[in-house]
């Protein structure tokens, strides 16, 4: 089966007949097989679709006479655009993911039937990028009131441009054409992952900038959506392309790539469970809503779907996969893929079609604050106010539960097979992820929407101490020291892309004292006097980030002072000692600068709404950059202490090596043994002639 458009030298080819082992000569179900799949897949999606609209409402509106109205073709025409760019951009997702980590690699490269799907990918992000212009304009024509054709032209540029969800398509648009080039172009293994890259970028921009953006609960809403959309399409895309290459592989070769997915799929389905989850309760505000409502009605649905895809990839688990490489294996998987895809299709039918149906109004009337913050501006500061005003942060909690439990998983791991794990290194990972949970997920992160004071807290215990602790569990050590190798040899399993990363030209670069250090100290320069502090405060995407800038260059930062984990290089003490005590002295002048400023900070941001319990804005900004100023006490005397009880083990082995070389006959000084190996070595050559 071959996409609009596919040459035929562009598919990987099927190895030939003579070189399949001895017993293994069973046809492929071949392309009839996929033919009928993807048939069956279009039209449950189609019939799903159209359904759910017109139960939904969203094409039977009543249009009142004299009101703009952008007619039939948008009505429909937005929906189906919205669906088919969906459908492309999972089939996309599930090529690139099949040809870079579903396939063993060979010698550490990828084969060329991997590259060939890596290569084929760029037919859907085409159509991808085709069907999100197509949105693009049905969206500016359903905004407008105006058919479709009349709003081609500087209005859509304009749109494209200037509104967010016209400048979240136009880069899924470039990003989905990036997609194309780069697999088009792709030839080693890390090649292979520049595209993918570019796929999963290119699903985050309709989340973060659509109806989510404005829901009540921002933590809930845009997270649990940008979850979903990520889990489902590797889910869709990765069955799809397993299912494909399955049919038309020898016998033996799906086995591999089907148990990979099979794993894969697993967590990508708590991933569409816990996103679907998230995203419903931020826009139902009763539990009545489910049945009361249209809304309400297609997500019981959908629920009613994912319970029976879980079934099913239950009974691929169970099943198929490991009959995969018998006579009738790939026809039951096959037939049971078949009927997998296409209740998916239907759900993603489904889901187009939510998303132009109108959810529940919120009871009650919002306030400006709520419509800025996503909450009501809290009582004054106590202790019982930080310790119950909770923030359900969703992106962040699954931050502390993945790396809890991967931590914790690989301690466990360690210890089973009799190996011994600092519990030092244990205890500073806990405490890192605790203070982590203090600062984004208590009455903290509430109060830090709020006020300057408790903002200028919350990034400081971001970026100097929850670095400081995470950096001291040594999360890397660990890793490579509890994942196990690839089982193929010459393939890459997690702990061969981890050694791979942390060697190659990026980290590298990033790790570098020239980089890391000056991003930390000067980011926040750059952050708090220019217009991108409030920018990024107004939106609930771009506070995230600012939290993830925070802990990323803090983390790097301190891994290269205190780090025990291997890195591209290993710098004197003395030269760290010298970079942390710059780095102290340029962030204390920062608070300082803060303190004297005449005029408040983000007025922009902080002026839209009316704490009533705060006396003035500027106290509290002077009250915040006193914090910048004094915070830093108390990281620097921890980092201290770490250093010199480094250096002092550094030494002792040193001192050891030495000791250890002086008994078997050298001096305890290791670099003259060096220099008088030289000089042995240039009075051998002399005698000799050369």
């Amino acid at each position: 089966m071959s996409s609009p458009g596919v040459r035929e030298g562009d598919l990987p080819r099927e190895e030939p007949a003579e070189s399949r082992a001895p017993g293994a000569a069973v046809r492929a179900p071949g392309a009839d097989t996929a033919g009928i799949i993807a048939v069956a897949a279009v039209a449950s999606g189609l019939i799903a679709l159209i359904v759910a609209l017109v139960a939904g409402g969203a094409v039977t509106v009543r249009v009142i006479p004299g009101l703009p109205d952008a007619g039939p073709l948008t009505r429909w025409g937005l929906p189906t655009a919205t669906a088919v760019r969906d459908v492309a951009a999972a089939l996309t997702v599930g090529l690139l993911v099949l040809g870079a980590f579903l396939l063993p690699l060979r010698k550490g490269a990828p084969g060329a039937q991997a590259l060939g799907y890596v290569r084929v990918a760029a037919w859907p992000a085409l159509v991808w990028a085709a069907a999100a212009g197509a949105v693009l304009v049905f969206q500016l024509s359903d905004v407008s009131g105006l058919p479709p054709g009349q709003v081609v032209g500087d209005q859509l540029t304009s749109y494209a441009v200037s509104v967010a969800q016209g400048i979240g398509l136009l880069a899924v648009i470039l990003l989905a054409c990036g997609t194309a080039l780069l697999s088009r172009t792709a030839e080693t293994a890390a090649g292979t992952l520049a595209p993918l890259a570019l796929a999963v970028a290119g699903l985050m921009p309709p989340a973060l900038t659509g109806h989510s953006a404005s829901a009540g609960s921002h933590e809930l809403a845009v997270t649990g959506l940008a979850l979903h959309v990520l889990a489902i399409s590797l889910w869709v895309g990765g069955l799809a392309a397993v299912t494909f290459h399955g049919l038309r592989a020898k016998p033996a070769a799906p086995a591999v790539a089907a148990e990979r997915f099979s794993r894969m799929a697993l967590w990508a389905y708590i991933g569409v469970g816990v996103g679907g989850v998230a995203s419903a309760a931020s826009r139902l505000y009763a539990v009545s809503d489910l049945v009361t409502t249209s809304y309400g009605l297609l997500i019981l649905v959908k629920a009613v779907l994912f319970c029976a895809l879980g079934a099913l990839g239950w009974a691929h688990r169970r099943r198929t996969i490991p009959r995969i490489t018998e006579a009738g294996g790939r026809r039951l998987f096959a037939r049971l893929a078949g009927v997998e895809i296409a209740v998916m299709s239907a759900t993603m039918g489904i889901a187009a079609a939510l998303s132009r149906t109108a959810p529940p109004e919120q009871p009650g009337t919002v306030t400006e604050a709520e419509a800025v913050l996503g909450f009501a501006v809290p009582p004054p500061v106590s202790v019982q106010t930080l310790l119950t005003l909770w923030r359900p942060d969703l992106f962040f909690a699954l931050v502390v539960v993945v790396l809890g439990g991967a931590y914790a998983a690989g301690v466990v791991r360690l210890l089973r097979r009799g190996d011994s794990w600092p519990w030092g290194r244990t205890l500073s990972w806990a405490a890192g992820l605790a203070v982590l949970v203090a600062m984004l997920l208590s009455g903290v992160a509430t109060y830090s929407m709020v006020t300057f004071s408790m903002h200028m807290v919350q990034h400081m215990v971001l970026s100097m101490l929850v670095p400081i602790l995470l950096v001291l569990g040594a999360p890397v050590t660990l890793a490579l020291r509890a994942l196990h190798p690839a089982r193929i040899r010459g393939d890459r399993g997690p702990r061969e892309w981890l050694a791979a990363f942390i060697n190659s030209g990026f980290s590298t670069t990033v790790t570098h004292p020239a980089v890391a250090a000056p991003v930390f100290v000067l980011s926040p320069y750059v952050l708090y006097f220019t217009p991108l502090f409030p920018a990024l405060m107004n939106d609930h995407t771009g506070h995230l980030l600012m939290n993830v800038h925070f802990l990323l260059t803090g983390f790097l930062y301190y891994w290269i002072i205190v780090g025990v984990d291997p890195g591209p290089r290993n710098l004197p003490y003395l030269l760290r000692l010298v970079l942390l005590l710059v780095a102290m002295g340029v962030h204390a002048f920062f608070g300082i600068t803060i303190m004297m400023q005449s005029a408040p900070l983000a007025m922009e941001y902080y002026g839209q709404f009316d704490v009533p319990w705060l006396d003035a804005q500027g106290a509290d900004q002077y009250a915040g950059g006193g914090i910048a100023w004094a915070v830093g006490e108390v990281p620097t005397g921890l980092v201290m202490l770490a250093m010199v009880r480094q250096w002092w083990v550094d030494d002792e082995r040193a001192e050891r090596r030495r000791e250890r070389h002086s008994k078997r006959g050298g001096s305890d000084d290791a670099d003259m043994d060096a220099y008088n190996a030289y000089l042995a070595e240039l009075d051998r050559r002399s005698k000799g002639g050369a």
